[in-house]
């Protein structure tokens, strides 16, 4: 029942973004650290059409500070 509430909640949130999502990426990836060593990490990433080109150079499991 998880799974399927999972699913759902997942189905309900690509038809928000208003047909700008090309794809959806699972698994950790990360930003690039900046200064103080803060970044942004998920385990879900909701890639827009404008940014599926250069999503993987720019965000990435090699950025991870603590993987």
């Amino acid at each position: 029942m998880k799974i399927l509430s999972i699913l759902m909640l997942m189905i309900l949130l690509t038809n928000c973004a208003g047909n700008n999502v090309a794809k959806i990426k699972f698994g950790k990836k990360c930003t690039a650290a900046n200064a103080k060593q803060l970044q942004e990490t998920s385990y879900i990433w909701f890639v827009s059409k404008e940014a599926l080109g250069e999503f993987d150079k720019r965000i990435n499991r090699d950025n991870c500070l603590n993987s």
